[in-house]
């Protein structure tokens, strides 16, 4: 299934979304304008948004995700992955490590995924 591009400000308002669900859009828009300041009609605006794309769903004004965090977060990488470093893994954790030294604990955690992934686990 292909994963629809979230946007910054939409990634934000599905950040609390994920956190509450689920939730009556009345709770998300008091949410919405305490964390984020955003006006009612901008929280309405993004939930039908969201909803059309396939992102959430809004039932009888109680809101749930259709799509997970870690779903987003791993297509915003694959994508990451794809233009900056031309599908190469090895290139997109050589760059990261340049930037920003792993603690030995990041390092196990990686070795571990690694590892996981060679035994034909999910990782």
């Amino acid at each position: 299934m292909e994963i629809p591009k979230i946007f910054e400000s939409e990634y934000r308002f599905c950040l609390i979304l994920w956190e509450k669900e689920p939730i009556r859009s009345s709770e998300l828009v008091a949410l919405c304008r305490e964390r984020l300041g955003w006006k009612p009609t901008t929280t309405y605006t993004v939930i039908k948004r969201l909803s059309e794309r396939g992102i959430l769903k809004n039932e009888n004004s109680i809101v749930s995700s259709l799509i997970t965090k870690e779903e987003v977060q791993a297509a915003e990488i694959d994508e990451m992955v794809e233009k900056r470093f031309e599908g190469s893994i090895p290139a997109f954790l050589a760059a990261f490590t340049k930037r920003r030294r792993l603690s030995e604990k990041e390092i196990d955690e990686v070795q571990e995924m690694i590892d996981r992934y060679r035994g034909g686990e999910e990782p």
